[in-house]
């Protein structure tokens, strides 16, 4: 809710601050293209391939997104001639002499353009935030003469808007049927305890004192926990955070028959900013959403003794980063957010699995820089296949970054047809494997941790498919502690239900915890 209230404020402003108009003098003609007009041309692009990149929209079109959001511009660079640059990302230094001296190059083709529409600009007053990573810098571009210069310069692998989405979809997210404002419908309910939950229906009591939700017997996991229970593994969860009131992620991670292990709680996600104006709180890991504490929780909640869920992993290490205010990736600062969770993972030698249950409708080549990093670096990399809203449920596939050849898709599906995904999953050619998590009687989803106390809450969609799937790769891991990214990976797939036979939009299907660990 805070998202959309600071957001609707900024807009406002915004409007009232900023004339947009169409340029049409020298080489700064540019044509404004309305967001209808955009919008469109996305969801056309999405229905006829199945995802939309920037890199099929005209100059004017790019411009127009830049000056219907924020005008923050993400800009990927290059030395000239450099070759392989997407699939070698992980070996990069952009401190070294060729890659300083063409972000240099970069940044001054850019302020000259700016500066013949505004000679007051700066780098210092253009540039968003730091880059020590990725060869992409974040900068507000206002020119359309910039935009054409940086597509057709030789030293620019991408340059695109940060922060522009489909406005009926940003809308739709923000709003229930009655048009009033919510937060979004894609995962922030605060995470609130499930009332109603009857033992032997929709958990197990399981020892020492814990619940285990009714999902995990489709997938072999306590057969599972006979052979390994995640000990020594850590995941990495990029989301919404995670709730400082859950004591089982916090002072009660180890109880019970979880021990040993470890929980770290950080943020990514850098604090709004209003034309590079700081206008909120330097931002924190506590979880205002409600969606990383029950991902967190579905994945590595404690076998505890005081009557909580458990998570698949029970025993593995757990890191829960805040990359981003919600799981709708619409905002510049979350595209930041979330690509420094991956590099920030990429990074640590001791992270092995990485999830993330949060999506956009356009793509991001800055996070799919961060993603191939990542994945370079040797981690087994699950993303949210997807969970509709109203503006793309019946129609729209498999999300970004789910689709990238270096995820693993997952989706949920129903109890009674393994073939039959829940109410609002998405699936798609690109999906990799399934789980079971919606009750086709009573559309009852598994259980995980809720924001605060010792009741379970129940969560749903593709996104709780993910977390689960991320702690089974962590069972197998912790079974097989020598094994690489890709011998987990292919445990996984050579015992899941559909293999060798993949379906055409559920992939490898029900993953099979017990099979993967023998």
């Amino acid at each position: 809710m805070k998202k959309i209230l600071s957001y609707s404020l900024l807009l406002l402003l915004f409007i009232s601050c900023k004339k947009i108009t169409n340029i049409t003098e020298d080489q700064n003609a540019a044509t404004l293209i309305s967001t209808e007009q955009i919008d469109a041309f996305i969801k056309e692009q999405v229905s006829k391939n199945h995802k939309f990149e920037w890199s099929t929209a005209s100059s004017d079109m790019v411009w127009s997104a830049l000056q219907h959001s924020d005008n923050i511009m993400s800009v990927g660079y290059m030395p000239l001639n450099q070759l392989n640059v997407e699939n070698n990302l992980h070996n990069i230094n952009i401190n070294t002499a060729d890659w300083k001296k063409a972000k240099e190059e970069v940044l001054q083709l850019i302020l000259k353009s700016e500066q013949a529409l505004d000679p007051a600009v700066s780098l210092s007053s253009m540039l968003q935030w730091d880059e020590a990573v990725l060869p992409v810098i974040d900068i507000t571009v206002k020119n359309p003469a910039t935009v054409k210069l940086l597509r057709a310069s030789k030293l620019i692998r991408y340059a695109e808007p940060m922060g522009y989405e489909p406005q009926d979809a940003v809308k739709a997210a923000q709003e229930d049927n009655s048009g009033n404002a919510v937060a979004s419908s894609s995962g922030c309910d605060g995470n609130p305890a499930q009332a109603g939950l009857v033992a032997g229906q929709d958990y197990t009591v399981i020892a020492p004192a814990a619940k285990q939700s009714w999902n995990h017997s489709y997938h072999g996991i306590s057969q599972a926990w006979t052979k390994s229970t995640g000990s020594g593994i850590k995941v990495f969860v990029v989301d919404t955070g995670c709730e400082f009131d859950q004591e089982n992620l916090g002072s009660a991670f180890n109880q019970g028959s979880s021990a040993g292990r470890t929980v770290e709680k950080i943020v990514t996600l850098p604090r709004s900013t209003f034309f590079g104006i700081p206008t909120g709180p330097v931002e924190t890991p506590d979880d205002g959403c409600g969606h990383g504490t029950s991902m967190a929780g579905a994945c590595a909640a404690p076998r505890g003794t005081d009557g909580n869920a458990t998570g698949v992993a029970y025993n593995c290490n757990l890191v829960t980063c805040r990359g981003a205010e919600d799981v709708f990736i619409d905002a510049s600062r979350e595209v930041k957010g979330v690509s420094d969770a991956f590099t920030n993972a990429g990074n640590r030698t001791d992270v092995k699995i990485i999830s993330m249950s949060m999506g956009k409708i356009t793509s991001s080549s800055q996070i799919t820089d961060a993603i191939k990093y990542a994945y370079g670096k040797g981690k087994l990399i699950f993303c949210a296949a997807g969970t509709s809203f109203s503006w793309t449920s019946g129609w729209f596939g498999v999300i970004f970054p789910a689709y990238l050849t270096q995820v693993n898709a997952v989706t949920g599906v129903r109890d009674n047809n393994f073939n039959t995904t829940c109410t609002d999953c998405h699936d798609g050619s690109e999906t990799d494997f399934t789980m079971v998590m919606e009750k086709a009687s009573d559309g009852r989803h598994p259980l995980t941790l809720a924001a605060s106390g010792d009741t379970p809450s129940t969560v749903g969609g593709s996104s709780v498919s993910t977390s689960q799937a991320a702690g089974i790769a962590a069972l197998v891991w912790g079974r097989f502690p020598t094994y690489t990214a890709a011998q987990v990976l292919n445990k996984l797939v050579v015992t899941s239900a559909n293999y060798p036979t993949r379906n055409s939009s559920l992939g490898w299907g029900n993953l099979n915890a017990d099979a993967a660990t023998n």
